[in-house]
């Protein structure tokens, strides 16, 4: 009799922890680049849509074991989709890089010289040895008075995970975007002043 007894303590515990509410925690990335003065006779940088695979698209932080086994934590989740994310910092970057004249969301109505678009590959926490994240992000730019692809690159880049909280892969997928947009703004600078546009 005890033992059937403990046996509906147990499960009437094991109900209702399962039935208790999860809070979830929301997650953004900072913005560390500090604006700088335009030039006014730079060119102008349009910054177009950063697609993104389905998986990344519902916002829960990612993670993959091996070659093939990925997931989400369902109660850690970033503020905005990671494709968003990725846009408005790759903005803030290329705005404090002080080279255009100045860098906007294209648009409809929006009027530049170049256009940068592209697809974030990955952005997740990898599981293997040791715990580290990847950023992958595959960037294109277009003279938008020729329409033509003149510069395009795939930017890859790990960064270890000081810790095991889910805090601690969301600074270092933080800091791991921090560098692949540092070096995307570097090389697309880098071809725009070599390649001034035309009036």
């Amino acid at each position: 009799m005890p033992l059937i007894r403990t046996s509906l303590i147990v499960a009437a515990l094991v109900v209702t922890t399962s039935c208790a509410p999860h809070r979830i925690q929301y997650y953004q990335i900072s913005a560390v680049v500090k604006p700088a003065v335009p030039v006014e006779t730079g060119p102008v940088m349009l910054v177009g849509r950063i697609a993104t695979p389905q998986a990344l698209e519902d916002g829960r932080i990612r993670y993959r074991e091996g070659l093939n086994e990925v997931g989400g934590y369902d109660y850690h989740r970033w503020t905005d989709p990671p494709g968003i994310m990725v846009k408005e910092s790759l903005i803030h970057v290329l705005r404090a890089s002080g080279k255009y004249k100045s860098v906007q969301e294209a648009g409809s109505s929006a009027v530049g010289d170049y256009l940068v678009r592209g697809k974030l590959l990955e952005f997740s926490e990898l599981d293997g040895n040791g715990i580290t994240t990847r950023v992958s992000l595959d960037l294109e730019l277009h003279e938008v008075k020729s329409g033509r692809l003149v510069w395009s690159e795939l930017l890859t880049h790990d960064d270890p995970v000081q810790a095991k909280k889910v805090a601690d892969v969301v600074q270092s997928l933080d800091r791991n975007l921090q560098v692949v947009l540092g070096d995307a703004a570097a090389a697309i600078g880098s071809y725009v002043s070599a390649h001034p546009p035309k009036s």
